[in-house]
């Protein structure tokens, strides 16, 4: 299993170019989403432009969740119209040669309230820690606390409800997995997931995710979109 979760360098520039395709698709979307549409129209005119920039598939379907729909981290798009102070959560990955890319951006539309700002805030530290904390031979279970440990200190604990991330390769979810019970170490060539979040239910959630390679001295990560909250 080991020498599956180590990717060769022609691997590793297969889920750069998917994660490429990734930051370039956003950097669209960030022109074309508004007030007033659904869910669904912007989901599809994600996969539409994937799949113009080149790729040959989605790594998984669409997830563009919006308000309190947010609180679902792998829900569905639907016809839900996005309206003004809502945020809206995008998971998004093309497959290139086989091989996935995954990221995650949540924004705000028009607005944002304090509460949000403030939970969008612990979530982007939690984030940009765990990317830190990356490096060949650090336990996956330790990066899972760094990011877990600074949502729990600021009181999101409880709302913080699945793992800090994952292998990705020829599919989107492979070992090693980064999560409360990891017993597996990074090693040199492993690409990682980090993604942290906070789902208040009733309320609204927020994620952030970018795809890292694991080095010797740290990570290369591949998602290059902006992290700091963009407001539209």
């Amino acid at each position: 299993m080991e020498n599956r979760m180590i990717k060769t360098p022609d691997e590793i520039l297969k889920i750069m170019k998917a994660e490429a395709m990734g930051d370039m698709c956003f950097s669209h979307i960030l022109d074309f989403i508004k007030v007033g549409m659904t869910e669904l129209e912007v989901a599809g005119e994600i996969e539409r432009v994937l799949l113009a920039l080149g790729a040959e598939g989605l790594s998984f379907p669409t997830i563009c969740v919006s308000g309190t729909r947010t609180e679902f981290p792998h829900g569905e798009p639907t016809d839900k119209v996005i309206m003004e102070g809502d945020l809206v959560t995008i998971d998004m990955g093309a497959v290139v040669d086989g091989y996935c890319g995954d990221m995650t951006r949540t924004v705000a539309m028009n607005y944002i309230r304090d509460d949000q700002q403030e939970v969008y805030d612990v979530v982007l530290r939690s984030q940009e820690a765990g990317l830190a904390a990356v490096k060949s031979g650090v336990r996956c279970f330790d990066v899972d606390k760094v990011c877990r440990d600074i949502i729990a200190d600021a009181g999101y604990g409880e709302y913080y409800i699945h793992g800090t991330g994952h292998g990705v390769g020829t599919e989107v979810h492979e070992a090693p997995t980064l999560n409360t019970k990891s017993d597996e170490v990074l090693a040199e060539y492993m690409p990682v997931t980090i993604e942290p979040g906070i789902y208040i239910p009733g309320n609204f959630g927020v994620r952030i995710e970018d795809l890292a390679i694991v080095t010797d001295f740290g990570i290369i990560n591949t998602t290059k979109s902006c992290k700091e909250l963009i407001i539209l």
